[in-house]
């Protein structure tokens, strides 16, 4: 089913490391708008625009032009405060705001109303075609980043330094919305990591999941309020991997030029390239932590900076071609000797 397969890559995309969350956006914004085509279809409602005057269908190319996701949810959930249809509205809003320098903030700020983003999908999917369950193809991601200290101090700085503008975007959306709707986990759903101790059993899982309604007050209260800021329990002994899988400025060039038909080096074009997308900050900043790191983190230990497989993939989409390179440094790139050649004779 089309609707599931783009719901898939949209999960790939929010648990991948490397994976964009504009990518994440756009296929599950397709996954919701085929599955109500597809319900639609099913109870036989036309979902398509009619012209008001004659009454026939808007053609686009020879074909009836469909409902957009918008009018969808308004056709769905008809009632304007229905926490699904406001949850999955702010992601159609939000989806034509993101700027690329801001997801990684976005990210950290939205993951919960991005995890009932889904839930609802999967709720809606399986309600009315249950054999489409996306329960089965997935797994509970790891997180190292979250279920540590520094991990989770790392995600509230991003979150506080989310840039005016998007962050605007977010209150005024939800400035209308009642605080109800607002800690509705349909809206935006927040857990609490809890390890696990004690004797295990075959029937257990690796995730156990508590129902607010089978808590006391007291209890209840103490978990909402945590799910309001986040919180982390550790345990005191751990250890943990610093900067695994992180390369430096020499390796990325070389891994980066690898791919290309031209040269790629840290002083002409690497160093350009991480000021210009504000990938992190100059030598001597007062504050080296101020990174995107998605992209790149700062090892305090060797005082140097060091980048992620996500900052290649970012260098490949921007300037992977003689085209993009051309358009990105306003310049010709410094071709290989044989592609150089080839070019020539073309």
């Amino acid at each position: 089913m089309e609707s599931q397969r783009h719901a898939l890559k949209a999960l790939d995309e929010w648990n991948n490391s490397s994976g964009d969350y504009s990518d994440f956006l756009t296929h599950m914004h397709k996954a919701w708008h085929y599955l109500l085509h597809a319900e639609f279809h099913k109870v036989n409602i036309d979902y398509h625009y009619r012209d008001p005057k004659t009454g026939r269908h808007q053609m686009i190319d020879g074909e009836p032009k469909a409902w957009d996701l918008e009018k969808c949810l308004k056709e769905r959930f008809p009632n304007s405060g229905d926490t699904v249809r406001l949850n999955a509205e702010f992601f159609v809003a939000l989806r034509n705001k993101v700027e690329h320098r801001y997801e990684h903030n976005l990210r950290i700020v939205t993951g919960g109303r991005a995890q009932a983003y889904v839930i609802n999908y999967e709720q809606e999917m399986t309600g009315y075609f249950g054999g489409y369950s996306l329960a089965d193809r997935l797994r509970f991601p790891l997180s190292v980043q979250a279920l540590t200290a520094d991990g989770y101090e790392e995600m509230r700085k991003a979150a506080r330094e989310l840039p005016r503008k998007p962050r605007d975007l977010v209150a005024r959306y939800e400035a209308g919305i009642d605080p109800s709707v607002l800690d509705d986990p349909r809206y935006d759903y927040r857990v609490r990591l809890v390890p696990i101790t004690g004797s295990k059993t075959d029937a257990d899982l690796a995730v156990n999941f508590v129902k607010l309604d089978d808590l006391s007050e007291d209890e209840r209260r103490t978990m909402v309020e945590a799910g309001r800021d986040g919180s982390v329990i550790t345990r005191d002994r751990h250890v943990e991997v610093s900067d695994l899988d992180r390369m430096r400025p020499a390796q990325v060039a070389a891994r980066v030029e690898d791919q290309l038909p031209f040269r790629f080096s840290v002083y002409n074009e690497h160093v350009t390239m991480w000021k210009r997308l504000r990938v992190r900050p100059a030598k001597g900043s007062g504050d080296p932590y101020a990174t995107n790191a998605r992209y790149c983190t700062y090892n305090e230990a060797f005082n140097e900076y060091v980048y992620t497989q996500a900052w290649i993939k970012k260098i490949l989409k921007e300037i992977g071609t003689v085209e993009k390179y051309r358009a990105f440094f306003g310049r010709e790139p410094r071709m290989k000797t044989g592609a150089a050649e080839s070019k020539e004779a073309a």
